[in-house]
């Protein structure tokens, strides 16, 4: 939009060169809006990735030590974790080191959450997609135990989530979990899919549609990418996409949207 304003605009102060600084100008602009400053900051880009690999595999590395000892099915889940992301050899050997690191008793997660802040913290989808990770991450062995819900709390503290948001965001990765391989596996499938969408019965389907918009523009790959997420590790965001759809396809099902 803004790079058609930009070349409207220069050609009629400046003509032909304006037309084309204008366009470019607009460009930029464009791509800020729908991808962040990494999209026209190659090296704020790669420094977001690296950050982003660093925390997240550190702050899964507290998570798995928790109650206080990380088990081999921990161990397993990582791993495991890793291979779906489909992650390079080098990003995964990274990961392992990361993890260990944090699974120390005395290692202290604040400065990493400061750094992921200052780097990434104007990204509200990284940020988002930084606590599905390790959500996720908290339920691969099928449940949610006091302490991991206690520490994910924290983390979401340090990222600028209140109590309200934090929990709003659980119940919609809760639900999300449950269409899985994009099929509805609970028996209460149609109120987990209201809480995917983060909406309720009571949401109107014009807020319903806002609400699948957004969170399918949330996990949208080009746009992660563009703000610093690694690109093999949007594994995760393809996958709640497709959570998201299988959810609001029951919805729409259920109420006869169009």
């Amino acid at each position: 939009m803004f790079k058609i304003i930009g070349l409207l605009l220069g050609y009629y102060f400046l003509g032909i060169f304006g037309a084309f600084a204008g366009y470019i100008a607009g460009s930029i602009i464009d791509r800020y809006r729908a991808y962040g400053a990494g999209a026209i900051n190659p090296l704020t880009n790669a420094q977001r990735q690296t950050v982003f690999i660093e925390t997240v595999f550190i702050l899964m590395g507290k998570l798995a030590k928790a109650d206080g000892h990380v088990s081999q099915g921990e161990i397993n889940h990582v791993e495991d974790f890793m291979r779906k992301l489909g992650m390079s050899s080098e990003h995964r050997q990274l990961a392992i080191a990361l993890f260990k690191q944090g699974t120390a008793a005395d290692f202290d997660v604040k400065p990493k959450l400061d750094e992921f802040m200052a780097v990434c913290g104007h990204t509200n989808s990284l940020k988002q997609m930084l606590l599905i990770y390790l959500i996720v991450m908290a339920l691969s062995d099928g449940r949610l135990d006091a302490a991991e819900e206690g520490l994910l709390k924290d983390f979401a503290f340090h990222l600028g989530y209140d109590q309200s948001a934090f929990k709003q965001l659980l119940e919609m990765v809760l639900g999300q979990s449950h269409f899985a391989g994009g099929q509805a596996t609970s028996a209460t499938a149609l109120d987990d899919a209201y809480k995917a969408l983060g909406v309720s019965k009571e949401s109107s389907d014009q807020e319903i549609k806002r609400a699948y918009r957004k969170l399918m523009s949330q996990y949208h790959p080009d746009k992660l990418m563009g703000q610093g997420m690694p690109e093999d590790m949007i594994a995760v965001a393809t996958a709640q996409t497709q959570e998201v759809q299988t959810a609001y396809d029951l919805i729409k099902k259920s109420r006869n949207i169009s």
